[in-house]
């Protein structure tokens, strides 16, 4: 079993998306179940509705899963596994309050040193717990040896004690940290392999040293992949607002800084050829230009008719013409619509032009119906006479609303059918 753990915490960034990529290839792979576990606990955190927005995200790329688990539904078990490690003498109530663990940090920071709790609580007496009416949380206790995450991303990873500390597994409101609620809910559902982004590893030897100390004896496997350095620069809504489409990122999110022997892929490809093992272990950084130019590949493989959709049509020949757009620097479906959809719209003609555009429009509207770009433009030259500076130029204002573009013989070709609702 996998899972992706997202929280509905705002807008689903890149990285997000790449684990839950990653997570859902290697439970393909695995040929086990995938899940999706919404951590949402900490309700200053929770915006309403993202966690169905997460659910839609996953959907548009195309990441099935079996379940949705919502990690405060878990609550009741995190409470009972925390009760469980204190009446084994694992886990113990600390009365420090917020103010004397600033001053301790604040030392730590002057000294030059990481902040590790002194263990001050771990061995009270007990009549002191019992009759201490001030606030606690609850601390499980460090461990007495390395915690080792074998990763088939990073090797194996060794934590000592003082790294993985007598961290704080429930708070003074007696609801679960985070590391302590994912260890426990990873147990609940049966999960046996964990991909994540490698900035999360300090958290492993943490969640490992949870199920340790709760007798779980099934060993766990990790991958830790490369994080995006600018990943929150780029939220998923934005790249699809802008026109990338969603084939085209998940392309990218997973070659970004791997090599692979096919540039341009769908999901089902990548599970056929992803090995985790092969992958980049170090940092990268998300460049929009490499995606606009996988993202330009992708657009050009659809099939016309599909393409056409993208700029607000259902017809073979606006996704040819589409496509020879994108023979030029256009990359996405707004830059694409950008294009396209002057052509149907009012002219916008300079002064200098609106006699000779004016007749060159009754000239076309009377015009017989020519097959081929140089019939069509040699008749149009000969009925209205006007020069050739004008006559370029005039034409395509009058066919495309702009001054610029891909030669109009590429263009008229599938203009042709459409001049009676262009010229008007």
């Amino acid at each position: 079993m996998l899972r992706f753990a997202p929280s509905p915490a705002g807008d689903m960034h890149i990285g997000d998306l790449r684990v839950a990529i990653f997570n859902f290839i290697a439970a393909k792979q695995r040929e086990e179940e995938f899940i999706v576990r919404i951590e949402d606990i900490d309700k200053n955190n929770v915006v309403e509705g993202k966690d169905q927005e997460i659910l839609d995200t996953l959907a548009l790329f195309g990441i099935e899963y079996s379940q949705v688990i919502h990690q405060s539904q878990n609550v009741r078990f995190h409470s009972a596994m925390a009760l469980q490690l204190m009446h084994e003498k694992k886990a113990f109530s600390c009365f420090c309050s917020d103010a004397w663990l600033e001053k301790k940090v604040q030392e730590a920071k002057d000294a030059g040193k990481e902040y590790g709790y002194d263990d001050a609580c771990r061995n009270l007496p007990a009549e002191l717990v019992i009759d201490n009416t001030n606030p606690f949380t609850v601390r499980i206790t460090r461990p007495d040896e390395n915690v080792i995450i074998h990763d088939v991303v990073q090797g194996d990873v060794s934590f000592t004690p003082d790294e993985v500390d007598s961290f704080i597994i429930m708070n003074h409101d007696k609801t679960p940290t985070q590391d302590f609620a994912s260890a426990v809910d990873d147990m609940l559902s049966d999960i046996s392999f964990i991909v994540r982004d490698k900035i999360n590893l300090l958290h492993t030897p943490k969640q490992e040293h949870v199920r340790n100390s709760l007798a779980y004896d099934k060993q766990l496997k990790y991958a830790h992949i490369s994080s995006i350095s600018n990943a929150k620069k780029f939220t998923i809504k934005q790249l699809l607002e802008e026109g990338y489409l969603p084939e085209a990122i998940l392309n990218y999110l997973v070659s970004i800084g791997n090599s692979f022997s096919k540039e341009v892929f769908t999901i089902n490809e990548a599970i056929e050829f992803v090995n985790l093992s092969q992958l980049n272990k170090d940092t990268v950084s998300f460049q929009l230009s490499d995606l606009r130019l996988i993202n330009q590949k992708h657009l050009r493989d659809l099939e016309a008719k599909e393409l056409s959709r993208y700029v607000g049509f259902a017809d073979s020949e606006i996704g040819e013409l589409a496509r020879i757009y994108l023979l030029e620097d256009v990359a996405t479906t707004k830059e694409l619509k950008a294009k396209i959809a002057p052509i149907f719209k009012k002219r916008i003609i300079p002064d200098t032009l609106k006699e000779q555009v004016q007749t060159m429009q009754e000239c076309i509207t009377q015009a017989p119906y020519f097959q081929e770009y140089e019939s069509f433009k040699k008749y149009v030259l000969e009925q209205t006479k006007l020069e050739d500076k004008d006559f370029e130029k005039s034409l395509r204002l009058l066919l495309t609303n702009a001054e610029n573009g891909p030669e109009l013989s590429q263009l008229y070709k599938y203009l042709k059918n459409y001049l009676g609702e262009i010229i008007k």
